[in-house]
């Protein structure tokens, strides 16, 4: 069987987690060609510098929409591991559709958060078949962390939400009261160098339930969006990690035949 040539790879930040990306990428069938910095900026880039095929971005969430403009004028596919973009998304679903592009974009790249987040889904739609079960979130990052509470632990609100509908609200600021039953809280912890935990609690008078996902590094990040760059080369269209994640573990079952 004939080897895929590597994906050539920009990455956009160049932070802790782009030199996972930079570490990891030969593993995972990529070649770092680019990298674009503070030091080095994406705008200060020249037409010989866009020789890569995917870009992954992972840089901040005020240098998003500019990225995005440069990237997708060049023709360029792309990974968005940054968040607190959300208010752009819009005018990026624009230019993804503009310039006939793909784009994939995600809260949280690690597959052991992407499996995670079936087995929320799945106690959240025991739990409410129980009156008895209340529910909480509570995620603990770094102290760098821009965004709070973070997009991982949103998305799993989300998740929560579409399964148990009586909860039809968010709080997400500290709780100096008694909380409506039908809020959902999702609260936030900055400490150290905590490189993230997600807990969803479901608590009745007989019992209480947790499930937590703790990551002990960056690598599971990284490797999500090196998979996902390989997924997206070619492809056009604005997609979720989370919606993609399927078709990627079929192409991995089907890989290892």
């Amino acid at each position: 069987m004939e080897t895929p040539s590597p994906l050539r790879i920009a990455l956009v930040g160049y932070g802790s987690m782009g030199k996972e990306l930079e570490r990891l990428a030969p593993r995972y069938g990529c070649v770092v060609e680019q990298i674009f910095s503070t030091q080095r900026p994406l705008q200060s880039a020249q037409i010989s510098d866009f020789s890569f095929d995917v870009a992954i971005d992972f840089s901040l969430p005020s240098a998003v929409l500019s990225n995005v403009q440069i990237l997708a004028g060049h023709g360029k596919n792309i990974v968005l591991g940054t968040t607190g973009w959300m208010a752009h998304r819009e005018a990026l679903g624009e230019l993804v559709r503009e310039k006939n592009i793909g784009l994939v974009w995600g809260t949280n790249f690690s597959v052991g958060v992407q499996i995670f987040s079936h087995l929320v889904r799945m106690a959240a739609e025991f739990a409410n078949k129980f009156d008895e079960y209340d529910v909480a979130l509570h995620e603990l990052h770094h102290t760098r962390k821009i965004d709070a509470p973070s997009g991982t632990a949103l998305s799993l609100a989300h998740i929560i939400q579409a399964t148990m509908p009586q909860k039809t609200s968010l709080l997400t600021d500290t709780a100096d009261g008694r909380i409506a039953p039908e809020a959902l809280h999702v609260s936030s912890t900055r400490v150290g160098e905590t490189p993230g935990t997600h807990t969803l609690y479901l608590d009745a008078l007989p019992d209480t339930i947790e499930l937590t996902h703790r990551a002990r590094n960056r690598s599971g990040f990284a490797i999500g969006a090196l998979r996902a760059a390989r997924w997206v080369d070619g492809k056009q269209g604005m997609m979720e990690f989370s919606e993609i994640f399927p078709r990627i573990v079929q192409n991995q079952a089907t890989t290892a035949r």
